[in-house]
């Protein structure tokens, strides 16, 4: 009997059952998330332009905490240091089961978005250092990071028929860009190391480990050691979000008795995503997007800085560039194809989308010029210069190819069976 040949890899494949109603859940979290942020972001951007700008600086400068254990820190901090920790738990969850139990564990179905992500924070610096040689080059990491729920935002605006296989190759190409910039924070964003803290983080990041192997869930537990490797982390010197990140990578995938039901890190991810969504995310955004511009002038010389004509041209440019040439030199090298119904087009609207930056540019601005320096508030008004001008150019594409959407997303909710499952999943 002759063995048939493995089917090509294909660019915005469906992909399972299983995993499309998994994204679309994820999805639906991270739009309000997504809207919540915006909100954050708007009042932030009113409150320090208005006459009440003093209540917004002494808001961010407010310190609060145990001066003995080094945590009396302002309100601006608590939101970049701990309540981002929790945004990258979610995405180490996220990622870990991604690449253990999701669809990228066949590297022929990861190979596309993996290397889309790449080429889209690839590029993006390579602009940025172009633009600012001889300069502010340390800022190259800025327009390198995707917001996805600031993107998603977007997509429920003017994307409600997506296509499944459109969702999951943002949201999987979203998961990486995440990975990429946490080692991009944990190497590059470092001014100093304190050893004996880092090897003390290790002991109750094991004990969190140990338990969590165990299949425990009590908080009580579980909730003193996170914090106790947050805080160690924060006090070596490393960006106390990485924390977050390692935590979340501690977390079991599959289920001890290895049935097909969720397992612990599916339980934390539905239990902390609406509370990295909807409080820790908006947060930071109200802590870190308020910039005083300054009426026109102000406007005008923010714009014109090479910092900022950097982040925009690498958000706007870099990002659609980076991402498009990445996904079509490996389409030819692993011969995958477009899969049916879908164009070229249709890649380069995600790309275009996935040059919202926010969340992780605002955050790496600050690492990057310091925290309230011009060159930082010059950062923040190009990331929301450049995350405009991205989501109205992805709006465009996207609208253009509306139709065609919509046709693929009714096939894909034709369930003739009544099994629940839509047949396209069933070919």
């Amino acid at each position: 009997m002759t063995r048939s040949p493995n089917p090509s890899p294909r660019i915005l494949g469906r992909g399972s059952w299983p995993e499309a109603k998994r994204i679309a859940d994820i999805l639906r979290k991270e739009t309000i998330g997504g809207a919540l942020l915006l909100a954050g972001a708007v009042v932030a951007l009113i409150w320090a332009n208005s006459p009440w700008a003093g209540g917004y600086e002494a808001l961010l400068d407010f310190t609060v905490g145990p001066a003995a254990l080094h945590l009396d820190l302002s309100l601006s901090k608590w939101a970049a240091d701990g309540l981002l920790a929790i945004f990258f738990f979610v995405a180490g969850l996220e990622l870990k089961r991604e690449f253990v139990a999701g669809d990228l564990r066949d590297p022929r179905r990861a190979a596309v978005p993996v290397a889309a992500a790449f080429g889209g924070v690839a590029v993006p610096a390579l602009i940025y250092v172009l633009v600012n040689a001889g300069g502010a080059t340390e800022g190259w990491a800025v327009p390198t990071a995707t917001d996805i729920a600031f993107a998603l935002a977007v997509l429920a605006v003017v994307g409600r028929c997506l296509p499944s296989a459109l969702r999951t190759f943002l949201l999987t190409l979203a998961v990486v860009d995440d990975l990429l910039a946490i080692v991009i924070i944990a190497i590059f964003y470092t001014d100093h190391l304190s050893v004996w803290p880092l090897l003390g983080m290790l002991v109750p990041l094991a004990l969190f480990t140990v338990l969590v192997q165990r299949r425990v869930r009590a908080w009580w537990l579980l909730l003193p050691l996170a914090f106790a490797t947050w805080a160690l982390m924060h006090a070596s010197g490393v960006h106390a979000t990485v924390a977050g990140v390692l935590l979340g990578f501690a977390v079991p995938v599959l289920r001890r008795d290895g049935g097909d039901g969720p397992g612990l890190a599916e339980h934390f991810e539905h239990r902390f995503r609406p509370l990295s969504a909807g409080v820790a995310v908006p947060i930071f955004a109200l802590m870190s997007a308020g910039v005083a511009i300054g009426g026109f002038d102000g406007l005008s010389s923010a714009l014109t800085d090479p910092v900022a004509v950097g982040v925009m041209a690498g958000l706007v440019l870099g990002k659609p560039i980076g991402i498009v040439a990445a996904t079509w030199l490996t389409a030819r090298f692993t011969r995958a194809r477009i899969d049916a119904g879908l164009a070229w087009i249709d890649v380069m609207g995600l790309a275009v989308l996935a040059g919202i930056g926010f969340t992780v540019s605002l955050l790496i601005g600050e690492l990057a010029f310091g925290a309230g320096t011009e060159r930082d508030a010059h950062v923040k008004v190009a990331v929301l210069a450049g995350s405009l001008a991205a989501a109205l150019l992805a709006t465009v594409i996207l609208r253009m190819r509306n139709r065609t959407y919509r046709r693929i997303y009714e096939a894909e909710r034709v369930d003739r069976d009544r099994d629940d499952v839509p047949d396209v999943y069933q070919n």
